[in-house]
């Protein structure tokens, strides 16, 4: 069970393919919100189950319900990779029906020692896939990340072809928001990354985002360029998963795009603000070198937060630190 955000749940993707891998006998009912069905299909042995928030698993009833329509599941363990408090009811539900259970530790306190500003700890810590990992040891089962299993690309619609054209091109995605401002990288200096890259007429620059505000923003960073298309608001969700999968490379920040990309196999380079690989959530399967970080000599609280959420005076323009030159080069 994994319910929220996007990129938490994209992050479970990884480690379940592994598992039902190195267990085919073993089924997986995967437990998160309709929107996220598209990430889990197509892996064997993965059956998608829709929590229902607004209607049927609302509230403590609604818990109570989703509990009763699990159990018909014929469940015989419950992993929570959530650990909060509705995954908590539904595990505790499990727990007291005799069912054997697990939960994630998010190691809390490591991380409020890592991004505090005084006696900072600054270590890597164990990644989320580790922290999955040890959820399903702790039901009996092991699982070897190294052997790691990633989707072959998806064949493009036509759909798809009729936006970005046919792919005879290096396809570089562009995916610059953040659900906090502390994870973004300035637009005028992405403006740049994207103006450079574009003058390379072997590459396509696929921009991905949401909603009217960065629909808008990215349709001024495509503006009078042929090999810079956004792509926001022109397909489905699922047929941006396919395309994503096609890609050569994707710049994301610290956000769901990046652990997408990273689920399907796709090289991920992020750029880090506020936040630091060093929390956990660097992508799947992407090498330190792939993370361009800010300077923490001249940002010496960094990081200031696990999740982006906190803001320091002082510390709003840390990812100027990151030059579009060294974007630029770990991109070609």
């Amino acid at each position: 069970m994994r319910l929220s955000a996007m990129g938490d749940v994209a992050m479970t993707v990884p480690v379940l393919r592994t598992f039902v891998n190195q267990h085919p006998e073993i089924k997986i009912t995967m437990i998160s919100r309709p929107f996220f069905k598209p990430f889990f299909e197509g892996i064997p042995n993965i059956t998608f189950f829709a929590f229902d928030e607004k209607e049927r698993h609302k509230g403590f009833l609604g818990l109570l319900r989703l509990f009763q329509d699990l159990k018909g599941l014929n469940i015989d363990a419950f992993a929570d990779l959530h650990n909060v408090l509705r995954s908590k009811i539904i595990r505790n539900l499990f727990a007291l029906s005799g069912k054997k259970t697990a939960s994630v530790d998010k190691g809390r306190a490591e991380k409020k020692a890592l991004t505090q500003p005084e006696n900072k700890v600054f270590k890597q810590l164990p990644t989320m896939f580790e922290r999955h990992v040890k959820v399903f040891e702790q039901l009996g089962f092991t699982v070897d990340l190294s052997q790691a299993v990633f989707p072959k690309k998806a064949v493009l619609s036509p759909e798809i072809l009729a936006v970005i054209g046919e792919k005879n091109k290096k396809l570089i995605g562009i995916a610059p928001f953040a659900q906090y401002d502390s994870k973004v990288y300035p637009l005028d200096l992405m403006q740049e990354v994207i103006n450079q890259l574009s003058k390379n007429l072997d590459y396509k620059i696929l921009l991905f985002g949401g909603g009217k505000k960065e629909i808008e923003i990215l349709d001024s960073f495509s503006a009078n360029k042929e090999n810079v298309i956004n792509m926001a608001g022109k397909i489905k969700f699922q047929q941006e998963l396919q395309l994503i999968s096609n890609l050569d490379v994707m710049l994301s920040m610290d956000s769901g795009n990046a652990h997408i990309a990273a689920m399907l196999g796709v090289k991920v380079i992020s750029l880090w603000g506020a936040t630091h690989p060093y929390a956990g959530f660097s992508p799947f399967n992407q090498p330190l070198e792939n993370a361009l970080v800010s300077d923490r000599n001249q940002f010496q609280k960094l990081p200031t937060s696990v999740y982006g959420n906190k803001k320091v005076e002082g510390y709003e323009d840390v990812m100027r630190t990151i030059t579009v030159d060294s974007i630029i080069k770990v991109l070609n």
